[in-house]
């Protein structure tokens, strides 16, 4: 998703579309990757002075309620970044710089049939392990 496509989701789900949330925004449509809430406050802090953890992780969630950001977990911290809205895919997540690289396979196919019977509502699918760049590094 872009950084224009997000603002206007913000608008047409009711919300204020305030400079701090678009800064917000822009951080994560610029990152490479997945980010987390202290990534974003350190990023935050020169324009906003005193910025507090409440809010950004209201606007973070927020942002991921109305569809906008995908979330994982990473090192037993919660990362984030804007979503992939436009097909299907899954992602590759490098645990040590939290790139991403999208995977075009999907297992549910496989899901189910061995699941014929069940209702499935949804599914997340990642890959974790070490990019090439970092695994050089």
């Amino acid at each position: 998703m872009e950084l224009n496509e997000a603002i206007k989701e913000i608008k047409r789900q009711g919300y204020k579309t305030t400079a701090k949330r678009k800064a917000m925004l822009r951080f994560f449509a610029e990152a490479d990757g997945y980010r987390t809430a202290k990534d974003l406050i350190n990023h935050l802090e020169p324009a906003y002075k005193g910025i507090s953890f409440d809010t950004v992780y209201r606007n973070l969630h927020l942002f991921d309620n109305i569809g906008l950001m995908e979330t994982t977990e990473l090192n037993g911290e919660k990362h984030f970044r804007i979503s992939c809205s436009h097909h299907h895919h899954h992602h590759f997540i490098c645990k040590d710089c939290g790139k991403t690289k999208e995977i075009e396979v999907c297992p549910m196919d496989e899901v189910h049939r061995a699941l014929d019977n069940y209702a499935i509502e949804d599914h997340k699918f990642e890959i974790y392990g070490i990019c090439p760049v970092c695994q050089e590094a």
